[in-house]
């Protein structure tokens, strides 16, 4: 595909964003912030017993302090890429994204995640789906060394479409090894893990804007002539798992770190926007190399004018997870990712304009602009 650097030839009505394709992030967040204003409500119950809650608006999982240690809990779930999975009749992937989902956050936080459960919420069980749904999640498990220790299936016929899929995950971190981003200062360095494509977040503006170009059976129309593939299998490539391959770095619980990392964020819904959660007040971001997306992004986006600055708030446009390291540690860390097969690459760095996320963009409209995230 050729890329061009051009300016807007049609207003902002006219663009298509998370909204008109029916996802509202900002009344989202309103909804999350309520929702754990409630959650707060209860940690006054488990006064002087164990099982303290720790209050962490911002956190990517709830800590539970267990005196030496703190649980690790969270949950999350793989979205409307079921309906994708529905579409093209392939279901033994969707296991790594729903794993990714809850391990890639937990890991933020220096949590090993040790077990996990699932609750299938479905039209109608059909034993064939639900077997590949599950082999492809216990595989997923096994890699990265974590425990399914059960969950639901629920048969809810017109209570749902197709089927929805959902987890919740437990993991241990020590006290001394949570990582917040606290020591982040000016000058450190951020480093991001690459991602193999839309992971599980913006799936509702890639359906808007597919089934607008295609019609209804957009899943097999073809992306890529070269090998033949169709845009429902490119949508549907499966989440890389960043969280064992980290967690060999910071330090299982009870193993020593290879190398101190100050600040990790998966770059999951909200975008960019993830890295506040792991900066210091006084501290600000230039994001100057990131990495180029995916083809199939640069692709969406060209298909349905989506601006640069949504894009990388919507999908993460190539960027999975983000680290923040000393600048002396940068070579050992990209060493590191090089033996385990990840690709990396330093993209920006820490400055002292406090609270400010600056990038530069690689998308399709306004490449080399800069944005605020």
């Amino acid at each position: 595909m050729t890329r061009k650097n051009k300016k807007y030839n049609y207003s902002v009505e006219e663009m298509t964003n998370y909204q008109t394709a029916g996802v509202n992030i900002a009344e989202g967040d309103k909804a999350s912030k309520l929702a754990y204003a409630h959650a707060k409500n209860t940690f006054s119950s488990r006064q002087n017993l164990i099982a303290q809650p720790c209050k962490g608006d911002d956190g990517y999982a709830g800590l539970i302090d267990m005196g030496d240690y703190f649980l690790v809990q969270n949950s999350d779930g793989v979205g409307t890429k079921s309906i994708v999975a529905q579409q093209v009749n392939k279901f033994d992937t969707l296991g790594y994204d729903l794993l990714a989902m809850v391990v890639d956050d937990a890991v933020c936080m220096g949590a090993e995640t040790f077990s996990m459960n699932n609750i299938l919420d479905t039209r109608k069980v059909s034993v064939e789906i639900i077997n590949k749904l599950m082999g492809g999640l216990s595989e997923a498990c096994t890699e990265q060394k974590v425990l399914l220790t059960g969950g639901e299936i629920a048969e809810l016929g017109d209570e749902v479409k197709n089927f929805t899929w959902n987890a919740s995950s437990v993991g241990i971190v020590e006290k001394d090894k949570v990582i917040t981003g606290k020591d982040i200062k000016t000058g450190d360095i951020v480093i991001g893990l690459k991602s193999v494509g839309f992971r599980s977040n913006g799936l509702t503006l890639v359906r808007k804007i597919l089934q607008d170009k295609f019609g209804e059976n957009w899943a097999e129309e073809i992306f890529s002539q070269e090998n033949n593939q169709t845009w429902g299998n490119l949508v549907l490539t499966p989440s890389l798992i960043y969280a064992d391959f980290l967690l060999e770095i910071i330090g299982r619980y009870g193993k020593e770190e290879q190398m101190k990392i100050k600040g990790l964020c998966h770059i999951t819904g909200g975008g960019l926007g993830n890295l506040h959660r792991i900066l210091p007040k006084d501290c600000g971001i230039l994001l100057d190399n990131l990495p180029t997306p995916h083809q199939g992004m640069l692709k969406l986006q060209e298909l349905g004018n989506v601006a640069d600055e949504e894009v990388y708030k919507v999908w993460n446009m190539g960027l999975g997870m983000a680290v923040v390291v000393n600048p002396d540690k940068v070579d050992k860390f990209l060493s590191l990712t090089d033996e385990a097969h990840f690709s990396a690459q330093k993209i920006g760095e820490i400055n002292d304009k406090a609270g400010q996320i600056e990038f530069i963009s690689r998308g399709f409209h306004d490449e080399g602009k800069s944005f605020k995230a």
